[in-house]
């Protein structure tokens, strides 16, 4: 081996020590950066002639375990899902309110019970007819609220929607347009695996809204279809659109014509369909809240309202009332009309009769709605009725609820149970998930930057540096011997 090759080899092998330590230094720096690929250099030997000229970089890999990263993705897509719908319910149930609980629903109804007895036990008592009065609008009061309460989820979910829609647009674009430059960088023989990094934590903010495989294409470029075939990204960025409003009332639906679903190139998405292509995540779970789990909520509600009603509305317990007219409470003032139930718990009030804030007097409730004097005093008759009313076993005519009959105090309670168990069922489901995901996460930062073994090539490249280092000066040393001969 000649002087000029020993000095070639001692080169290569310092340029390639130098290439290595710079990726190791670039991977304990990026130890903790979200989306970093791990870096490693790809060396091969080189000769000349058949003789050894060598060492030569041929490539810095980026490794990553896809396996992993993609069944990380989809359970962020799961849990993101879950902890949507249990946020939901866990508002719903919080609005409803817990038995015992002032202003609950429970509370409302046991209050307005009590109120019946009492005025029962002294019907002369204006003051006592007075907290019936009171209890009853209060009681009204709460299901009002509560049915805003359940279409104001419908409208923070009409928002969010918007919202992700628009973070997967920009999202898409910017993929997209990294595809491109990584072709580009490619190309031109440059290291595009910075530009793939960033493109990873890309996918990974899609993958939280709508579930999505990653399929590669040529010069490093990706696709990215979703779990039910749809596609996002291939080439060119699917255009999503969604036309958001600005106020949702309970009658409000994609039927009816005022919502909309999401649009991809200008197909509807039918958020509904076994083979939506944006099934699964936050985004389908948006969806799932505005268009039917707070549709049923709100059934279920006005359900409670309509039996509240038409307990009273009852010429038997008032013999005061003509027909057609509505009893103690009343839907905006009218009989409940069955084919206008949607809203009802929106809109049931007190009769204006027994309301002084709407000229009404708090004795008609002693003498019925339909009494133009306060009559006898000591006449409780209607005010047991009303009593009876209340607490008589019926069968609920609409909602989710089963046809065992129940008191109205018993259906309120059926009402926050069922929310509570689904609440409870998401929460499991989020738990769930969360460990999924937690484990897959763990998987995927084992195979990450593990900073014990950077520092142990660290210390191999130290020491093969050193030694090209000393073959150079070896070399250096003999030239100068050779020049003093």
């Amino acid at each position: 081996m000649s002087v000029t090759s020993t000095l070639g080899n001692a080169l290569s092998g310092l340029t390639a020590a130098s290439k290595a330590a710079s990726v190791v230094s670039s991977n304990i720096a990026n130890a903790t950066t979200e989306g970093y690929g791990v870096r490693q250099v790809q060396t091969t030997s080189v000769s000349l002639n058949g003789q050894g000229s060598g060492v030569q970089v041929v490539s810095v890999s980026r490794n990553v375990n896809e396996g992993v990263l993609a069944d990380r993705r989809a359970a962020d897509a799961a849990y993101a899902q879950a902890a949507t719908l249990a946020s939901f319910y866990g508002s719903v149930e919080g609005a409803i309110g817990l038995p015992g609980d002032e202003g609950s629903l429970s509370s409302e109804f046991s209050q307005f019970e009590a109120a019946l007895v009492e005025a029962g036990s002294r019907p002369d008592s204006d003051a006592r007819l007075a907290n019936v009065v009171r209890a009853a609008e209060s009681l009204a009061g709460t299901l009002n609220d509560l049915s805003a309460d359940i279409q104001s989820e419908r409208l923070e979910a009409e928002k969010e929607i918007a919202r992700q829609v628009d973070n997967l647009n920009t999202s898409l674009a910017q993929i997209q347009d990294l595809n491109g430059d990584i072709r580009l960088q490619i190309a031109a023989g440059n290291d595009p695996l910075g530009l793939m990094d960033q493109r990873q934590v890309l996918i990974d903010q899609i993958a939280t809204i709508v579930p999505v495989s990653v399929v590669d294409r040529d010069f490093g470029q990706v696709a990215l279809i979703t779990e039910s075939g749809g596609v996002l990204l291939d080439g060119t960025a699917a255009e999503i659109s969604f036309r958001d409003v600005g106020l949702i009332t309970p009658d409000m639906t994609v039927a009816s014509g005022g919502l909309y679903q999401v649009e991809i190139n200008g197909s509807p998405v039918d958020s509904t369909s076994p083979n939506n292509p944006l099934k699964g995540g936050s985004l389908d779970a948006l969806f799932e809240i505005r268009d039917e789990l707070a549709v049923s909520a709100q059934g279920d509600v006005d359900a409670v309202a309509r039996d509240l009603i038409e307990r009273f509305q009852n010429s038997a317990i008032d013999p005061t009332l003509s027909a057609g007219e509505p009893g103690l409470f009343t839907d905006a003032g009218a009989l409940v009309d069955p084919a206008n139930e949607v809203g009802l718990a929106g809109r049931i009030e007190l009769n204006a009769r027994v309301d002084p804030a709407k000229g009404g007097e708090v004795w008609r409730v002693r003498t019925g709605l339909g009494a133009t004097s306060p009559g006898d005093p000591g006449a409780g008759g209607i005010i047991l009725a009303l009593s009876d009313a209340l607490s008589e076993p019926k069968v609920v005519a609409s909602g989710s609820f089963s046809s065992i009959p129940r008191t109205a105090a018993a259906l309120a309670s059926d009402l926050l149970s069922t929310i509570g168990a689904a609440r409870q069922a998401s929460e499991n489901e989020v738990s769930y998930t969360a460990a999924k995901w937690e484990t897959l996460r763990s998987l995927e930062l084992e195979g990450g930057v593990d900073t014990d073994a950077e520092l142990q090539k660290l210390l191999m490249i130290e020491t093969a540096y050193a030694a090209n280092a000393r073959v150079i000066q070896t070399v250096d040393e003999m030239l100068d011997l050779l020049l003093r001969i």
